[in-house]
């Protein structure tokens, strides 16, 4: 049984990966400090696939802990790194903190990858990395830009370390350009769960929705957009998962074209902050509260994917549609406390 070591692996988009390997047949091993993630989580994992993961709780940018594990735990098949700070508003807040544990991170499992002659990484990226696109939708050869917030411009220096080291070490990585996950598995057993304030749109309308929040705010109405509001891919968290699994494959399998790869993994259509708010109301049946507020800083006008090279390369297509997506998210929302104590 391959051994997949997952960084990050009790967060949300990592728990329903950790989920997707298990019922492919690997062994996956958690790495997570718990800084936005809870052990329970560990308990619908196990309750969905019938397996309790080894777990173990470590701070990426301590080199010395990260050291003292990969010298005990280094037969592995894969890592996916999922393990970063993700919030765009708290990085243009606080840029040291992102740059230190976003990067740190990454240098500490490359470096004990090239020690312990792990060959292969899944990296999870984003399509911030594209900042303000020129055109839509968006493919792996548009450029990349600067980046609108230092959280983007972490997930740009990361693949442009990550691709320095495959040109010279006998390392294989494929990078995951992530559009916006959102959902939970169809179990209800595992999804979103921020700690503190959410910082993502549907844990905040899910959220208001139950009561937990008094109102949603969207960030601006006065974009060049048909409504008004920000455009964005949703993926569904279950189709995201997939693609690791499948990208891992890919490598272990000796399909990549270079040793490099990225992928946009999306659904390749657009959708308004308003538009998902009328979505969730529809499904719902819960008016929203909500109000129109300022520009949030950091916030690209509009993005969508062109998915054809992950469904023509990789092999991989999303499945779910944003109905399936909010459906899944709510019901999730609803069973968190049965799950935990609040």
């Amino acid at each position: 049984m391959n051994k997949v070591l997952v960084t990050g692996g009790a967060g949300y988009i990592g728990s329903h990966t950790v989920v997707a390997l298990i019922e492919s047949g690997y062994a996956p091993v958690i790495l997570d400090d718990l800084s936005n993630s809870r052990i329970e989580v560990m308990n619908g994992i196990e309750k969905i696939t019938g397996k309790r993961p080894e777990f173990h709780k470590i701070n990426l940018t301590d080199r010395t802990a990260v050291d003292v594990f990969f010298n005990t735990h280094h037969d592995f098949d894969g890592i996916i790194h999922f393990a970063a700070f993700k919030a765009v508003g708290e990085s243009v807040e606080q840029p040291l903190k992102y740059y230190s544990n976003n990067l740190g991170s990454l240098l500490n499992i490359l470096e004990n990858m090239e020690i312990h002659r792990i060959k292969n990484l899944v990296f999870s990226s984003s399509c911030t990395v594209y900042g303000e696109p020129d055109q839509l939708p968006v493919t792996e050869k548009s450029p990349i830009k600067k980046a609108e917030s230092p959280y983007g411009n972490t997930k740009i220096i990361s693949e442009q370390i990550i691709e320095d080291q495959t040109t010279i070490k006998k390392i294989n990585a494929i990078s995951l350009r992530y559009f916006n996950p959102i959902g939970a598995h169809t179990s209800a057993l595992i999804g979103e769960l921020p700690l503190g304030p959410p910082n993502n749109l549907i844990p905040v309308v899910t959220q208001t929705a139950i009561g937990k929040r008094e109102k949603v705010v969207v960030f601006g109405d006065d974009y060049p957009t048909p409504d008004g509001s920000c455009i964005r891919d949703y993926i569904h968290v279950t189709d995201l998962a997939t693609a690791h699994v499948i990208a891992l494959e890919r490598m272990l399998n000796h399909k990549q074209i270079s040793n490099f790869e990225s992928f946009n993994i999306g659904t390749g259509t657009g959708y308004s902050v308003l538009e998902v708010l009328n979505t969730f109301e529809k499904i719902s049946g819960v008016k929203l509260n909500y109000e129109i507020g300022k520009r949030r800083p950091g916030d690209v006008i509009q993005i969508f994917a062109d998915t054809s090279y992950a469904n023509n390369v990789l092999g991989w297509k999303a499945k779910e549609n944003l109905e399936t997506m909010i459906r899944s998210a709510w019901a999730w929302e609803q069973n968190i406390p049965k799950l935990f104590k609040e």
